[in-house]
């Protein structure tokens, strides 16, 4: 028995990083496990999204724009965010987190999926993103993310400096379309079965 799960995410979504945790733990439990294939497919939530540096100030008063609502209840969508990921053992820290465009760090993620280490870097990389506040487009700090799961230097910043895996990246997306994907995370098991993970009703992460 062999199972391939494919499964659409950004690391810039919060529920993303909990349903990688909730998937992991069910995953745990599967006495199939071990012949399951866990592949991360590339979703932005903003494509448009600027660089992290650009993109820094209160997380609270973000939302509160993107979606037009007070930034009490902004705050209140956070907190409850924070309280469903300690329920999984994550430590989120809005605080600290920074926005930015994400599509730099899907390219490494397409890279460390040929090295047998995407999910390793997919792990810090959300880490990075909600505990951390991991510039998720800066370039030395993606390099040394990369560089701490053991992926090449060199290899890493000529994906850095290039355009490599940009083709892949937007495949994925092109895929996500396809299938109708318009949040995440999102599962799909043997190209057959797709799974929309759902998200608390106060919020919805989504382009």
């Amino acid at each position: 028995m062999s199972m391939k799960v494919e499964i659409w995410s950004d690391v810039v979504c919060p529920w993303c990083y909990v349903g990688k945790r909730r998937f992991e733990s069910a995953l745990a439990r599967f006495p199939y496990r071990d012949d399951v294939e866990v592949i991360w497919r590339s979703f932005e939530l903003d494509p448009s999204a600027p660089p992290s540096d650009e993109a820094q100030g209160n997380y609270a008063d973000h939302l509160a724009r993107k979606y037009g609502m007070s930034i009490e209840r902004a705050q209140a969508m956070l907190d409850n965010t924070t309280a469903v990921a300690a329920s999984e053992g994550l430590d989120f820290r809005f605080d600290l987190s920074r926005r930015g465009n994400s599509f730099d760090a899907h390219r490494l993620l397409h890279l460390a999926l040929e090295k047998d280490m995407q999910d390793q870097l997919k792990e810090r990389l959300d880490h990075g993103t909600f505990t951390k506040g991991l510039p998720i487009s800066d370039h030395q700090a993606l390099t040394r993310v990369a560089l701490e799961v053991g992926l090449d230097e060199v290899e890493v910043k000529d994906v850095l400096t290039s355009d490599r895996y940009a083709d892949a990246v937007r495949g994925d997306e092109a895929q996500a379309r396809a299938y109708g994907i318009s949040a995440v995370p999102f599962f799909v098991v043997d190209g057959k079965y797709g799974v929309a993970a759902r998200n608390p009703p106060s919020i919805c992460w989504k382009c």
